[in-house]
């Protein structure tokens, strides 16, 4: 059996590329991150303490998290619709990194990894924000943007795995999964 320690349907949409036999099973553990903690070290962080629960010896469980990081700083999902402004402002015209770590439990191993992904933004105006945070889909979201959705209006490019940036690299994890 598979276990999917996420309650993000991105990542459940996303598992079903690699197999559609799965279960989903979510822990509430305390996200608090150490201080200092790097982007990279915070997703794989993350990962694993929402899989950690889950490890049985039998199952193969798959935990992962996701985070949006400008200049060192690290973007959670916003606390509310200011917060979420206040991010877009950072992110507009600018590039940032898209962090996933990913950790898989199988019996007494466990192996971790994270990948990166660079999103450049369009200048936004006041009103794009505005309007694009009316939609209320950024306030889930870490940066407080999808680009799965509405918020594919305000990436100018990406450089890297696109399923990334949507919350699971599909195609890592699969080949995780599969030895190679």
């Amino acid at each position: 059996m598979i276990i999917l320690a996420s309650q993000s349907p991105r990542r459940r949409e996303l598992m079903k590329y690699i197999t559609n036999d799965f279960e989903i099973k979510v822990s509430d553990v305390d996200e608090t991150l150490p201080d200092g903690i790097s982007p990279s070290d915070a997703v794989v962080y993350l990962s694993a303490i929402k899989a950690r629960p889950f490890a049985n010896g039998s199952d193969t469980v798959i935990g992962a998290d996701t985070v949006v990081s400008i200049n060192g700083e690290i973007l959670g999902k916003p606390a509310d619709k200011a917060d979420a402004a206040a991010m877009l402002g950072k992110l507009s015209g600018n590039t940032h990194s898209v962090f996933t770590g990913v950790t898989v439990i199988r019996g007494e191993k466990e192996e971790s990894f994270f990948v990166e992904t660079k999103v450049k933004f369009f200048d936004l105006t006041d009103d794009e924000i505005e309007n694009y945070i009316a939609t209320g889909e950024p306030l889930d979201k870490a940066g407080a943007y999808g680009i799965q959705g509405f918020g594919a209006l305000l990436v100018e490019k990406i450089d890297g795995d696109y399923f990334n940036v949507v919350g699971l690299p599909v195609s890592k994890l699969n080949r995780m999964l599969m030895g190679c």
